[in-house]
């Protein structure tokens, strides 16, 4: 990355063929190999590899090292983060086969991808997961735009929470964005400054899915790559 003002945005199908499987699995550190022995799930085993084998090859190319190299630990909340690099931060998501990977430099960032599918209990999650501005906006909706309303407030909950490195242990409901201007938060918990330095941006990546980036830095410089099929 040459410009420390941007964010770079990968995405792509997971593809978890065999004939990547090993080339991948060989780039990851032991903590890895010996969380993936323990998938009994071979799809989502592979599925794991694949994706921690992309990341490895994204950070090499960026930092010029070897991906089997790039020391990746996490913190007590369990977000991960580059010993040897930490300016250099990313974060990464996948659903129903689809992977995003965001890398940026000195911020906090981060993304959500889900599969906009129904389900039943939408009205449930509302009522658990967001503010009385959220839930009244949502249940305002037609019918039509329920789900994919859902989904888009999900994802950018979920990014922020991410970005904090807490996850959803922080309260989804304590992170508010503002439904008239959905590039913005209403509130977030006192302990990550002021909602105006985070920024939202939704990002169209693939049909049937909603994803969302969010930073503690203005989005002004995205830049968005299509991941090789091959590794």
């Amino acid at each position: 990355m040459s410009n420390p003002e941007a964010i770079e945005i990968w995405h792509g199908n997971i593809i978890a063929e065999d004939a990547h499987f090993q080339a991948y699995w060989l780039i990851l550190d032991l903590i890895e190999q010996t969380h993936a022995a323990k998938i009994a799930n071979e799809l989502l085993r592979k599925r794991y590899v694949e994706v921690r084998g992309r990341l490895r090859i994204i950070l090499a190319e960026i930092l010029n090292e070897q991906p089997n190299k790039i020391n990746i630990e996490k913190t007590g909340y369990g977000k991960p983060y580059l010993v040897d690099h930490p300016e250099l931060v990313f974060n990464l998501s996948h659903s129903a086969g689809v992977l995003v990977i965001a890398v940026g430099y000195n911020c906090q960032l981060g993304v959500d991808i889900e599969n906009c599918k129904p389900r039943a209990n939408l009205f449930a999650l509302v009522d658990k997961c967001f503010s009385d501005e959220e839930s009244i906006y949502w249940n305002k909706l037609p019918e039509v735009q329920k789900t994919p309303g859902f989904y888009h407030f999900w994802t950018r909950k979920e990014a922020f929470v991410k970005a904090t490195g807490r996850g959803i242990a922080l309260g989804l409901s304590n992170c508010v964005i503002d439904p008239e201007n959905q590039t913005a938060f209403l509130s977030v918990p006192a302990d990550y400054g002021p909602a105006s330095k985070w920024h939202v941006r939704d990002l169209v990546l693939a049909q049937g899915v909603c994803s969302a980036l969010v930073a503690d830095k203005a989005l002004m410089n995205i830049r968005v790559f299509d991941l090789d099929s091959s590794i």
